[in-house]
């Protein structure tokens, strides 16, 4: 009996267009859900502080727990907030406060990469 089609594209090296073996693991980020290399996201883990949750990010990828990935992008951030995203990528319960993620994600952004800091720089035509 022939193999069937369909396992054979599962055990093949190329599932999907990508080659696993020479990107690594893939991850989906919560914010834009889109699946990418894990290494081009940031994980994060949610903490219990006291009666409270906060989301803490782990670069480092050594935390214990459930995490979920996503962008180093304020944008991906504030659609995942805007979707409500960080509760069930993480299955919690609760609200988590998101405050020292937001900070990472913005620290990690370089400054002076918005078109509003570049439309000040321009050059006049009028002088």
């Amino acid at each position: 009996m022939p193999p069937r089609p369909e396992a054979d594209r599962i055990r093949g090296p190329r599932a999907g267009g990508v080659d696993f073996s020479a990107v690594g693991p893939v991850r989906t980020c919560i914010g834009c859900r889109s699946r990418v290399p894990a290494s081009q996201l940031l994980r994060f883990v949610a903490v219990k502080a006291g009666d409270d949750l906060r989301l803490e990010p782990d670069p480092g990828r050594r935390l214990p727990g459930r995490g979920a990935h996503l962008h180093l992008d304020p944008a991906c951030f504030a659609q995942a907030e805007r979707r409500r995203a960080f509760g069930r990528a993480l299955r919690l319960t609760g609200v988590a406060d998101t405050g020292l993620l937001a900070e990472h994600i913005r620290a990690a952004v370089p400054r002076g990469t918005t078109d509003d800091d570049a439309s000040e720089l321009r050059h006049d035509p009028a002088r």
